[in-house]
C-alpha cells in the first residue's frame, strides 16, 4: 500500500529582494514545472514574476497521523514586486500556512506589510523568517537578530499572528553569485518549525471540482498540461472538466503530483492535469471546474470589511481594482448598511436577504471615516456603527468565479514607491449577477434607499387649518408629485401638502388638527411685522428680518426613495 502523503500549502511571501526564491530553493527537494524563476523574463529581470511551486517532503509527525507517511509542504513562492500584487493575492488564496520573509537588514517594508494584510485575510498560521543574517557583522549578529525579533513581535502583537515563531536564516550565504557549495544557515531549524506548525487542513472532496491553474504548457506526444491547486471538490482520470473562460470542455487523460502519476486528487492538492487537443497559449492562468458549476458575472453583492491599514475613506462611486477568485478587474462600488434600527442585528454569514430594506451610504462607515458632524456627536456619546456592511460591485468586464469566493478591493494605481497600504477592503461574494442587463432585471430587487430631508418656511396663515409655505421647492419643481406627503412644522403640528400656490414654488399646507393658538399668534405677528417693514425704509426691513428669523416657523419634509426604483417613488412611513 502506498504511504500516505499529507499536503500542506505554504505561501512564501515578502518584499522584493528579501530572498524568497532562494529560501524556497534551499527548502525544496522537488521542483515543479513552475519553480525557481524558470520563466525567461524572471531570469532576465532577476525577480519572481509569477507563482513558483516546489515541494519539501519529510516524515509525517506522529501527531498528524498514525503509521508510515510523508508530510509534503508545497511551497508557493509569491512575487515580491509591488506591481505583481494581483499574483500574490491569487497565491494567498491557496495557502494553509504562510512564511513571511523579512530581509533582516531592512525589517518590515511596504510589500511586507501588504503581504501580512493578505495573510490575515486568507491564512490561519504564519512563520516569520528573518533572512540574510550572513550580511550582519559577525560580532553584532546575535544582538541584531534579537533586536529585529523584538521589533517583529511588536508589529504582530495586534494581529491574528501574535506570538508566531520567528526563525533566523541565511538561505543563500554570499548572495546570488556565491558558489553552490555555500551551505544555507538555519534551514534545518526552519524545517523543524514548519513541521511543528503543520496541521491537518480542512479538506473536503465533495462538491463541485474547482482548480486554480497557474501554468499551462504542452508535452510533445502527450497533450497539454494544466498545473494548479485544487480549491474545492476532487478530480479523477476520465472526468470531464470545463475551462469556463473559453467555454471549452475536455477529458482528463492523465494526472501527476510532483512528477508522480496519480489517478485521483482532491481539495488542497497541487496537481498537473493532461488534456488533448488544447492550445496552452489560450490559458496561462485561470480556473477549470466541473462543467456548468461556475458563474460569469457582471456585478455582485459582497459583505465587506475595511482593511485597517488603508488610509482614507472608502467612498461610494469610487473605482477599485477588484480581485475576485483569481481575476483582477476594475469595478465601481456602492456601499450600504442595514437600516438604522437593524444596526445591532446578528451578522448573517454568507447569505443576503433581498426582503430587507438597506440604507445607502456615501462611504463605508468606520470610526476613522466619521464625518465632522459625527465627531461632534461623538463628544456626546459613541457613534453607532453597523455590525455588518455590504457593497454593490459593478465590473468593467465580466469575471468568472465560484460562489462565496474571496473578494479584495485595492488601489493598485497608487504610486508603488509610496509608503502606503494599497489594499482597501476584503469580503465574500454573496450574490453574482449573470445577466448583462442586470441594471433592469436584477437591481430593482435590491431595496437600498436614501433618506431625503427638505426644509422650507411658513410664509403666512390662511386660516386655522391652512398655511402657505415657501423655499421647500424651486419654482420649476412639479409640486403635484409631492401632494399628499406629510410635513412637520417646527412648532410641532403635522401637515399635508395640498398643492401649489402661485407660480414661484410656493405651496399650500393643510393642518388636519389645526394650528396651535401660540403658532397662529407667532405667524400673525410675523406677517404684520413684514407688512409694516414693507411700508418703511430698507434699514427697518433688514432689522425686521433679523428679529424675524427667531420667529420663523420651519417646515420639514422627510421621505425615502429607493435607489433602483425606476418610478422614483417617495415613501413615508
Amino acid at each position: 500500500m502506498a504511504a500516505r502523503v499529507l499536503n500542506v500549502n505554504v505561501g512564501v511571501l515578502g518584499h522584493i529582494d528579501s530572498g524568497k526564491t532562494a529560501l524556497a530553493r534551499a527548502l525544496s527537494t522537488t521542483g515543479s514545472t513552475a519553480a525557481f524563476d524558470r520563466a525567461p523574463q524572471s531570469r532576465a529581470r532577476g525577480i519572481t514574476l509569477d507563482l513558483g511551486f516546489s515541494c519539501l517532503r519529510t516524515a509525517l509527525p506522529p501527531r498528524l497521523g498514525e503509521g508510515p507517511g510523508e508530510l509534503q509542504f508545497t511551497l508557493v513562492d509569491c512575487p515580491g514586486h509591488a506591481s505583481l500584487i494581483r499574483t500574490i493575492i491569487g497565491g494567498a488564496q491557496i495557502i494553509d500556512l504562510m512564511m513571511l520573509v523579512i530581509d533582516v537588514t531592512k525589517g518590515m517594508q511596504t510589500q511586507s506589510a501588504e503581504c501580512l494584510v493578505i495573510g490575515q485575510i486568507a491564512c490561519q498560521k504564519m512563520v516569520v523568517v528573518l533572512n540574510k543574517i550572513d550580511l550582519l557583522p559577525e560580532g553584532k549578529r546575535q544582538s541584531a537578530i534579537e533586536k529585529m525579533t523584538k521589533k517583529m513581535q511588536k508589529t504582530l502583537e495586534n494581529t491574528k499572528f501574535s506570538g508566531c515563531p520567528i526563525v533566523a536564516v541565511a538561505a543563500k550565504p554570499g548572495g546570488p553569485e556565491a558558489p553552490e557549495s555555500e551551505n544555507p544557515v538555519g534551514v534545518s531549524e526552519l524545517i523543524e518549525v514548519l513541521k511543528s506548525q503543520a496541521y491537518l487542513p480542512s479538506r473536503d472532496p465533495s462538491g463541485d471540482f474547482l482548480m486554480a491553474v497557474d501554468h499551462c504548457f504542452s508535452i510533445k506526444g502527450q497533450g497539454t498540461v494544466m498545473t494548479g491547486t485544487i480549491l474545492s471538490g476532487s478530480v479523477s482520470l476520465g472526468d470531464n472538466v470545463e475551462i469556463p473562460a473559453l467555454k471549452v470542455k475536455k477529458k482528463v487523460k492523465s494526472m501527476q503530483m510532483f512528477h508522480t502519476p496519480v489517478t485521483y486528487a482532491m481539495q488542497g492538492d497541487r496537481v498537473g492535469i493532461c488534456v488533448t487537443q488544447f492550445d496552452p497559449k489560450l490559458l496561462e492562468r485561470g480556473l477549470i471546474c466541473t462543467p456548468g458549476s461556475l458563474q460569469t458575472i457582471h456585478a455582485a453583492i459582497i459583505s465587506l470589511n475595511k482593511i485597517q491599514y488603508f488610509r482614507g475613506a472608502l467612498q461610494t462611486k469610487t473605482k477599485f481594482h477588484i480581485t475576485v477568485g483569481h481575476e483582477t478587474v476594475m469595478g465601481r462600488v456602492m456601499f450600504f448598511s442595514p437600516a438604522p434600527a437593524d444596526f445591532n442585528e446578528e451578522i448573517q454569514e454568507n447569505v443576503f436577504d433581498f426582503e430587507k430594506d438597506y440604507l445607502y451610504q456615501e462611504k463605508y462607515l468606520s470610526k476613522d471615516s466619521s464625518s465632522s458632524e459625527n465627531k461632534e456627536n461623538d463628544q456626546a456619546g459613541e457613534v453607532q456603527l453597523p455590525r455588518q456592511q455590504w457593497a454593490l460591485l459593478e465590473f468593467e468586464k465580466p469575471v468568472t468565479c465560484p460562489k462565496l469566493c474571496l473578494v479584495i478591493g485595492s488601489k493598485l494605481d497608487t504610486d508603488i514607491h509610496a509608503n502606503t497600504c494599497r489594499l482597501a477592503f476584503h469580503g465574500v461574494l454573496l450574490q453574482g449577477m449573470e445577466d448583462k442587463n442586470y441594471a433592469e432585471t436584477f437591481l430593482p430587487k435590491l431595496k437600498v434607499y436614501q433618506l431625503k430631508h427638505k426644509e422650507g418656511q411658513v410664509e403666512r396663515v390662511i386660516d386655522d387649518y391652512n398655511v402657505i409655505g415657501h423655499s421647500l421647492f424651486k419654482k420649476e419643481t412639479n409640486i403635484q408629485i409631492f401632494v399628499g406627503l406629510k410635513v412637520k412644522l417646527s412648532t410641532g403640528e403635522d401637515g399635508i401638502i395640498d398643492g401649489g400656490f402661485g407660480q414661484r414654488g410656493k405651496f399650500k399646507i393643510r393642518i388636519p388638527d389645526g394650528l396651535k393658538p401660540d403658532t397662529k399668534m407667532l405667524l400673525t405677528a410675523a406677517s404684520k411685522k413684514k407688512s409694516k417693514a414693507g411700508k418703511g425704509d430698507t434699514a427697518k426691513e433688514d432689522e425686521s428680518s433679523k428679529n424675524d428669523s427667531a420667529q420663523t416657523v420651519t417646515i420639514s419634509l422627510l421621505f425615502k426613495r429607493y435607489v433602483f426604483d425606476t418610478q422614483k417613488k417617495m415613501i413615508q412611513s
